[in-house]
């Protein structure tokens, strides 16, 4: 079988996003195969035992490993790669395994990282528990308040990590400025983007080093696979990454890397419908609940500078009730229509309880600090008619005696 026939990426990087998305990092085997293909295997062959050993030793072009490079997954790397604006990007098994790669890829004892303190509650584990097992000390901090930032650097502070939006609470990290402030002290960004995408937002464009993304979210979109990506210049993936995934193994598959890159071909229309779709029941919602907080919405504490940022609010909204987890629980019991799921990023509308869910791992303190109140939920707003979905709430929003 011949090679692959990649593509010229000095044409690639000049299309937009949306044609990125569709057509971006696609490699034809002789065959002219129009959707891209599955390769599922886990080793490759060579034409010579000293094509081996110059593969191994990175002096030929070529496959060795699917833990280290698979066709199908290489597809889906360039193209994220290429609507991110990266050098480069590094695939892996789930959002988490990417985030994890992302900061023990170059971190050690006596290291010092400052984190924004409103995260998904595996992130949030991730600075205040694994890594202070290994020597590496974690500094929280309101990541809304740029001043809070710069005061927690130290000599030894390595990394700023945060998400922006921020999950579940939607706060908004100011990009540029803390970006800044960071490259001021010589010290990398990593910024997770899984709630906007690189449709909505590029935190490369405003400084960020690193951006790591959960593409089982928005990027599969349907609920379907497991995957993760880190996104960076070619001599980080190439130099920092690689090694620490080549030798760990956080590998993600032939077969989940092809079901994201198909999701990826819809992905600019998805987001853009339902980011219309959540502002249309997000307006509804801040008329209906105590409080609601959306990107798009003129109410939001930051919404001046979401705007600024991305191009459009994203799909989910942030629902507080004064009635507690009883009153929570009960308009989740009382839904028809949107699910109660702990997924997002999903073409289904979906619903959740942070506080006994997603970050019931944390303790009742920083889920206080964090905004995680017992009284929150998580919406996120899918491609169903808006109107269906405001009905449903409304039903649900009158069981609980609102």
């Amino acid at each position: 079988m011949k090679k692959l026939t990649g593509q010229d990426r000095s044409i690639t990087t000049t299309w937009r996003p949306a044609t990125q998305a569709v057509r971006g990092g696609t490699a034809r085997s002789h065959f002219g195969e129009t959707s891209e293909a599955i390769f599922l295997t886990s080793g490759f062959t060579y034409d010579c035992a000293g094509d081996a050993a110059a593969r191994f030793a990175g002096e030929q072009q070529g496959m060795t490993y699917s833990r280290l490079q698979n066709p199908t997954v290489e597809m889906l790397e360039e193209r994220i790669a290429l609507m991110e604006g990266a050098e480069a990007a590094r695939c892996m098994a789930s959002g988490m395994a990417a985030m994890t790669a992302a900061l023990l890829c170059q971190l050690s004892a006596g290291d010092h990282v400052v984190a924004g303190r409103a995260a998904f509650g595996s992130c949030r584990w991730l600075t205040d528990t694994l890594l202070p097992r290994f020597g590496i000390e974690s500094t929280i901090v309101d990541g809304t308040d740029n001043d809070a930032w710069k005061a927690a650097i130290r000599p030894n502070t390595r990394l700023f990590f945060f998400e922006t939006p921020a999950n579940p609470t939607l706060d908004i990290v100011d990009l540029e400025a803390v970006c800044r402030i960071a490259k001021d002290a010589g010290v990398l960004t990593i910024v997770d983007n899984a709630f906007a995408t690189p449709l909505l937002q590029r935190p490369l464009d405003y400084g960020a080093d690193i951006v790591a993304y959960s593409a089982t979210k928005m990027m599969d979109g349907q609920g379907r696979v497991l995957a993760g990506a880190v996104c960076g210049t070619k001599e980080f993936i190439d130099n920092t990454l690689l090694s620490f995934t080549r030798n760990t193994g956080p590998t993600l598959s032939a077969f989940n890397a092809w079901v994201v890159l198909k999701g990826m071909e819809t992905l600019d229309l998805r987001i853009r419908r339902q980011s219309e779709n959540a502002l249309q029941v997000a307006q509804f919602l801040e008329k209906r609940v105590p409080r609601a907080l959306y990107p798009g919405l003129a109410s939001h504490p930051q919404h001046a500078l979401a705007m600024k940022q991305m191009s459009a609010g994203g799909t989910i909204i942030a629902v507080y009730l004064d009635g507690g987890r009883s009153q929570a629980h009960g308009l989740l019991d009382a839904l028809e229509l949107i699910d109660i799921s702990n997924n997002i990023g999903d073409s289904r509308s979906l619903m959740t309880h942070p506080s006994s869910t997603t970050h019931a791992g944390l303790s009742a303190e920083v889920r206080a600090a964090m905004g995680v109140e017992e009284g929150m939920l998580r919406l996120n707003v899918g491609l169903e008619d808006p109107l269906d979905l405001i009905d449903d709430l409304d039903r649900a929003l009158k069981a609980v005696g609102l």
